[in-house]
């Protein structure tokens, strides 16, 4: 056996058990394996053919901790936020969809249907919005999400040829995103959350974060995925206007150097798919033109089934509008939406982001009243989570992420950061009745 292995399957058994006391361990355990995928990596493949099943041991051992150490969690000002309330609505109109659409044939014999795969991740969501309660472990979080884009930024660094299709990287992220796009988006989304590790760390955390962000943006670049340009772009704008006025002239600089870092390490392949970019249908290629065909037999689907056609049916269904393409995806996480889910669907998805802007533009309020050190260190996060979901969100219009566990974990942080912001209020007030009292 490997020492990666070793040291892997370590670090499991230290997350799995120390859940039961601190549940945030396990929190942390899941996400990293959820990002990195051991399962299915030769470092991790011994493990899960003794029949481990990291993500379930990990997420039972969470349940176990948050039962055992209930009475310790705080969850803020209520049990449950809009953002987790809009997610367990959508939750029951995809259970609806299931029951009144058609039955779904064919693809999902191996894995999860969308229904039981996305119940999981509500599971999860509502997890770590209930334990991921303060700035600590909100921090822990992100250093965990620098580390693993790290590693699997070294890993595309580090891979063979044979790992490039039509000379694009495939085959790296988690099981969720190992398609190039998908990693794509996954990668460019971490890097907000590593730019501001950088800028409220020591001299060595910044070297971390440096390395983190270098490895991050080359294997992005790996990937030439045009949607994740867009998204990096839009990051870069949000990044500007969302920007706290006091570090406004950091962020600038890091978006300076950061751009830079990217012209210099970009190849002639991810600048030709780049300048490929257009909204003209007849100077499109292939890849592009085939899209907007999909987006609108999407719409086709929602008009013809105003409900939904059903959660996991687009692939079923796509080949009665293009026959010949049957069988593939819509490469757009709304338009899937539509189709699938219908008009409930679109809309409570639609109110849930809605609702997650407003509650961090009222949170990011809030916190111009704290102390300025205070102020400061959230309005890093703030910054960090915004500016993350923008980048997604926008790389979501070419790939399609409605069922996939990093769209709702990058949803519901707002939810954590809002928690984080009530529980020190709260701490607040306490201590400040309690020195009137001992006055």
């Amino acid at each position: 056996m490997s020492s990666k292995g070793l040291l892997f399957i370590g670090i499991f058994a230290f997350c799995a058990i120390g859940a039961v006391f601190v549940p945030y361990l396990g929190i942390y355990g899941y996400v990293a394996d959820y990002c990195l995928n051991p399962a299915d990596q030769w470092w991790g493949r011994p493990f899960s053919r003794m029949g481990i099943r990291f993500s379930f041991i990990l997420a039972i051992s969470t349940m176990i901790g948050i039962v055992l150490q209930r009475k310790t969690l705080k969850f803020g000002e209520k049990i449950l936020y809009k953002q987790e309330v809009f997610l367990l609505i959508f939750l029951a109109i995809v259970w609806l969809t299931f029951f009144i659409g058609a039955t779904t044939v064919g693809r999902y014999g191996s894995v999860d249907h969308p229904t039981v795969k996305f119940t999981k991740i509500v599971i999860f969501s509502l997890m770590m919005t209930h334990v991921i309660t303060d700035l600590k472990k909100l921090n822990g979080l992100l250093w965990v999400l620098a580390t693993v884009s790290l590693l699997l930024g070294i890993k595309a660094w580090d891979v063979p040829y044979r790992s490039f299709v039509s000379g694009r990287l495939e085959g790296i992220g988690g099981a969720d995103f190992s398609e190039a796009n998908f990693f794509a988006a996954f990668m460019v989304a971490m890097l907000p959350f590593i730019a501001v590790l950088f800028l409220h760390s020591k001299w060595y955390g910044k070297i971390y974060c440096f390395v983190a962000g270098a490895f991050t943006a080359n294997a992005v670049i790996l990937c030439r995925s045009r949607g994740a340009f867009l998204g990096l772009a839009m990051g870069a704008a949000a990044a500007f206007f969302y920007a706290p006025q006091k570090h406004r002239k950091n962020i600038i600089i890091l978006i300076i150097v950061g751009s830079m870092g990217v012209a210099y390490l970009s190849d002639n392949l991810f600048i030709e798919r780049v300048i490929s970019i257009s909204t003209d249908q007849s100077q499109m290629d292939e890849a592009s033109s085939s899209r907007i065909r999909l987006w609108k037999a999407g719409a086709k689907m929602f008009i013809d089934n105003p409900l939904g056609i059903g959660p996991g049916n687009w692939y079923q269904t796509i080949g009665r509008y293009i026959p010949e393409y049957a069988g593939k995806d819509s490469h757009n996480t709304y338009v899937k939406c539509l189709a699938e889910l219908g008009a409930l669907g679109i809309s409570v998805f639609i109110l849930l982001l809605l609702q997650t802007y407003f509650s961090l533009r009222k949170t990011y309020i809030s916190i111009q009243c704290l102390q300025p050190k205070q102020s400061d260190e959230f309005s890093h996060y703030y910054f960090a989570v915004i500016v993350s979901i923008v980048v997604f969100l926008t790389c979501s219009l070419t790939i399609t992420t409605i069922y996939t566990e990093v769209l709702w974990i990058l949803l519901m942080l707002p939810v954590c950061l809002n928690r984080a912001l009530d529980n020190y209020l709260i701490e607040k007030d306490l201590q400040g009745k309690g020195e009137n009292k001992v006055f």
